[in-house]
């Protein structure tokens, strides 16, 4: 699944999204901080997902793309935030 979530960026904000094959879209905003952090503000999942992990699949993949950027997150969300805390491995990309 992690393929099928798009990111978009808009220059000082952006998204990761999951669209469904029924038009159902998961996303999850975010925020830069300057040109190292970035700021996960807002994750929603329609019903249709929940429970399949799209959530957790679109954290993993800012996750990702934050190490192969040289980023560190600031997970404003509750989600989000849940998700660190669930995921120690994480560590390297949260900010303190």
């Amino acid at each position: 699944m992690m393929s099928n979530i798009e990111r978009e960026d808009t220059g000082s904000k952006g998204r990761y999204f999951f669209k469904g094959a029924g038009g159902d879209l998961a996303e999850m905003t975010f925020s830069k901080a300057g040109a190292s952090q970035i700021i996960i503000d807002h994750t929603e999942v329609p019903d249709a997902f929940r429970g399949q992990g799209v959530g957790l699949k679109l954290v993993e993949r800012a996750v990702t793309d934050a190490r192969a950027e040289g980023k560190t997150i600031i997970p404003l969300c509750p989600f989000a935030a849940a998700q660190f805390r669930k995921h120690p491995e994480w560590a390297d990309v949260l900010k303190r």
